[in-house]
């Protein structure tokens, strides 16, 4: 007899889809399945800056403390929102197939303010990747701190005298609440492993492993890892603005990364075009490439700046 298979998640309407969709598939297996909603403290806390909580692991540690606890068999995550580094233990599952990557601009009025540059814009956002981006493009507008899950953040925009605020694409699209009014940011580069969905468990939990094996789509691992090094070789973290995009195009992998001031006013970036046989090591070396270009001076201003 199979075992349950308890998955931990947050209590947001996207976590529990992205946990219900992992769930859904251990189902199609053969597996008995329950869902433990599981409150983290990013859950809690929706008012002060993410920067300032110190935000490595804060939607990710409650389920970690659980797993570790045996209170759960699994946890199911955002994965651009998980640490680099996991805790002694836990170790990464499965990535599911990667959904939309971008980042939306969702506007109240009109988008008149993208072409006008004399008039001073407000956006929202809680990210200072997606702030640091905004103002090397637009370094006029305004910027507002934006926190909460998807319908809070939503509901706020409609609330406040702003103008718009930027959201990623597949948080929205996968609970049906994207805006007609909303346009995608191709311009702007994702946090890495944006879109990823992983799955975590204890090492040692063979009957776990093996069932979340089949749920792991290698492309996407491959991809989200390239990316997680460029973020861990530059000793980033949601804290600080590095964005990376890999993609596989005709047995090619193609990379983008960059690392931005916090005003926007320096931008490092770097791109790179390998065979797939010679993949691993694009994520650290393309973070090579950005501290051999200044990134150092960048990231120590940076630090310099939350003391």
């Amino acid at each position: 007899m199979q075992k349950l298979i308890r998955i931990g998640t947050r209590e947001s309407q996207l976590a529990l889809w992205q946990a219900n969709t992992v769930k859904d598939l251990l189902i199609a297996q053969g597996y008995a399945v329950e869902l433990v909603p599981i409150k983290s403290d990013g859950d809690i806390d929706l008012v002060t800056p993410l920067y300032e909580i110190g935000v490595q692991g804060i939607f990710t540690k409650s389920l970690d403390i659980a797993l570790l606890a045996g209170k759960i068999d699994i946890a199911v995550h955002s994965m651009k929102d998980v640490p680099t580094q996991l805790p002694n233990g836990i170790v990464q599952a499965a990535v599911l197939e990667r959904g939309p990557v971008k980042d939306l601009l969702v506007y109240k009025n009109n988008t008149d303010f993208l072409q006008t540059p004399q008039y001073i814009a407000n956006i929202a956002t809680s990210s200072i990747r997606r702030k640091a981006q905004w103002l090397r493009r637009f370094p006029l507008h305004q910027m507002h701190n934006l926190r909460g899950n998807v319908n809070t953040r939503l509901q706020k925009l409609a609330d406040e005298n702003w103008d718009a605020a930027i959201f990623a694409t597949a948080g929205l699209e996968r609970i049906n609440v994207r805006p007609e009014n909303s346009v995608e940011l191709d311009w702007m580069l994702p946090a890495p492993a944006q879109g990823a969905i992983v799955v975590v468990c204890m090492d040692h939990d063979d009957e776990v492993k093996q069932a979340c094996t089949p749920l792991n789509h290698l492309a996407t691992a491959l991809c989200t890892r390239i990316e997680r090094d460029f973020l861990r070789a530059l000793m980033g973290g949601c804290t600080t603005p590095i964005s990376a995009y890999a993609q596989i195009i005709d047995d090619q992998l193609h990379f983008e990364g960059s690392l931005c001031s916090l005003d926007g006013t320096k931008s490092l970036e770097v791109e790179k075009r390998v065979p797939l046989a010679a993949a691993a090591s694009v994520g650290i070396d393309a973070a090579q490439e950005i501290i051999d270009m200044g990134g150092d001076d960048i990231i120590t201003a940076i630090k310099n700046a939350k003391q």
